[in-house]
């Protein structure tokens, strides 16, 4: 079964489809340039906007992420993808804008929307991974702010893990597995 994934990041198109592997599910980009303005006030509103901006007859699937810093109030969340420049320069930001914190309390916070063939809602799932933000990076596997979210209470980034590993614990992990098994009771 093929299901449209609403991003233009073909990284996390791959890392979508390792973690379905053996799903029977193979997720694929949609038609034409995907960039849809994600205008909406929480995680779920923008899933919404890729879902929809993505829909072209089959089931579509979208999500939206961030990092979610306590510190920070919250920031970037929404804005993780847009908080600065590059990615060096957006991992550059928080390390310089947490120095002045103890507290260096995080989540990944992944929202998915699931639409039927009819572009219809079928199922929203939120995932979320706590941890904490490294005084600095390490790891090379993994993207984004990976090199600089320490995951739980232990001494790995999640770039330090290997993929099959961050795959299984991962936010996007277990918004996907709520959704993986919802399409099996839709099929």
């Amino acid at each position: 079964m093929k299901i449209v994934f609403a991003t233009g990041n073909k990284h996390k198109l791959e890392e979508i489809n390792e973690i379905s592997k053996g799903s029977g599910i193979e997720f694929i980009l949609p038609q034409n340039d995907f960039n849809p303005v994600e205008n909406g006030r929480t995680f779920e509103e923008n899933s919404l906007i890729k879902a929809k901006a993505a829909y072209s007859g089959m089931m579509t699937l979208a999500d939206d992420s961030g990092l979610c810093v306590e510190a920070l109030n919250g920031a970037p969340g929404l804005y993780s993808a847009r908080y600065a420049g590059s990615q060096d320069e957006k991992i550059n930001k928080i390390l310089e804008e947490l120095k002045p914190h103890k507290n260096r309390k995080a989540k990944f916070v992944c929202v998915m929307t699931l639409l039927d063939e009819k572009g219809e809602i079928l199922y929203v799932s939120k995932g979320e991974c706590h941890g904490r933000i490294a005084q600095k990076r390490s790891g090379k596997n993994g993207f984004g702010y990976d090199p600089v979210f320490i995951v739980g209470d232990g001494d790995l980034t999640m770039a330090d893990m290997p993929e099959e590993e961050k795959n299984k614990i991962s936010h996007r992990a277990i918004a996907l597995k709520n959704i993986i098994s919802k399409i099996a009771c839709h099929i």
